[in-house]
């Protein structure tokens, strides 16, 4: 089965946890306490999840490191939840040989930041054909990353505009945190090509894993007439196709912040990419659900609470903060990587407050 029959748009609906990478105190993977919160986050009604952005970590694991965290995650993960994979990295060869990793592990689509290293070198031109390569050898859809808090380059609007045309790059996860921003780049996209994709009967995404072939999903199966016949030959069961309808999207514009999420929903973007969501699932989701049943007041309400913790234990106290808020929260944080700092006693007792009426 070749990398490149997944290639195709893909629907990036709704609210994805960014998830974040558990360690051992001496800075190991924790293969188990991954596949612990993807098991966990695959019962929630996030529409799905990213493995390797910002918040887990990706910049401080090597290439080998990198394979497993995304095999064991897509292990672990209901194969209903869009699984999407960080896979920026400084050069063009290396960002498109984590693409093919991703795809042999049947993630949905890659989100790949710009490169910053060479910054002053990272003239439009130059990023504009390092995300066409990235698109035109991706076997798996590009979701452009924005984060100019972390990579000191924000891609400019009509960038994004011209990058929307490529027929592999579908969509945005734009983190700035700038409401104007989000609403300039839902306009400039509008023109963007229109792109069929694969929903449910109730217009939910159709994954790469929920395609995977019959055989593969089943187990041995041995009839009753044969049993009667003396004759035990395992089969596959017969499995009906999945139920399929089409879909068309334009250009999709994710929000990364909690705090701009419902005037980016109404805007026209097509769901958040939430640090939050990683030790807070069911609390994100529930903004998300008020929207949609259009009680605006409930959502209101739903979304302020988040806006101090998040604000508090993502964007001021980090990593350290948002992994020991899921240790509190019930899913596996553990220890940041060296250079990045644990919470301290007294920030602990300030996350527990936060999260006081926001557990799950």
């Amino acid at each position: 089965m070749g990398l490149w029959l997944y290639n195709i748009a893909m629907l990036i609906e709704g609210v994805f946890a960014a998830v974040t990478t558990p360690f051992y105190a001496d800075e190991r993977v924790y293969f188990r306490k991954i596949e612990a919160n993807i098991a966990r986050y695959s019962r929630s009604l996030l529409a799905g999840m990213v493995v390797l952005g910002s918040t887990g970590e990706a910049v401080t694991l090597n290439d080998a490191e990198t394979s497993d965290v995304l095999r064991a995650a897509a292990e672990a993960a209901a194969p209903e939840k869009v699984l999407i994979a960080g896979v920026g990295r400084e050069s063009l060869r290396s960002t498109c040989e984590l693409a093919e990793t991703a795809a042999r592990f049947q993630y949905d689509a890659v989100l790949v930041r710009a490169p910053a290293y060479y910054l002053s070198q990272m003239s439009a031109q130059a990023v504009l054909t390092y995300f066409r390569s990235v698109a035109d050898r991706s076997p798996l859809p590009v979701l452009l990353y924005n984060i100019p808090r972390c990579v000191p380059y924000d891609i400019p609007v009509e960038l994004v505009a011209e990058l929307a045309q490529h027929p592999n790059i579908i969509g945005i996860k734009e983190s700035s945190g700038s409401i104007d921003k989000i609403r300039a780049l839902i306009s400039a996209t509008r023109t963007a090509p229109q792109r069929t994709v694969t929903v449910t009967p109730v217009f939910e995404a159709v994954t790469a894993r929920m395609l995977k072939p019959a055989a593969e999903k089943s187990t041995t199966f041995v009839s009753a007439g044969e049993l009667a016949g003396g004759t035990a030959v395992g089969t596959a069961p017969p499995t009906a196709p999945p139920k399929m309808r089409i879909k068309e999207v334009g250009f999709q514009v994710l929000t990364g912040s909690i705090a701009t999420m419902l005037d980016s929903l109404d805007a026209g973007a097509a769901g958040a990419i939430l640090g939050l969501a990683a030790c807070a699932p069911q609390a994100c989701q529930e903004v998300y659900i008020a929207w949609k049943d259009h009680d605006l007041k409930l959502a209101k309400e739903k979304q302020m609470r988040l806006i101090g913790p998040n604000q508090r234990i993502l964007a001021e106290l980090g990593i350290g903060g948002v992994k020991y808020a899921c240790d509190f929260n019930g899913y596996f944080g553990g220890h940041a990587r060296l250079p990045l700092l644990p919470v301290t006693a007294q920030q602990k007792a300030e996350i527990e407050e936060l999260l006081a009426g926001i557990r799950n």
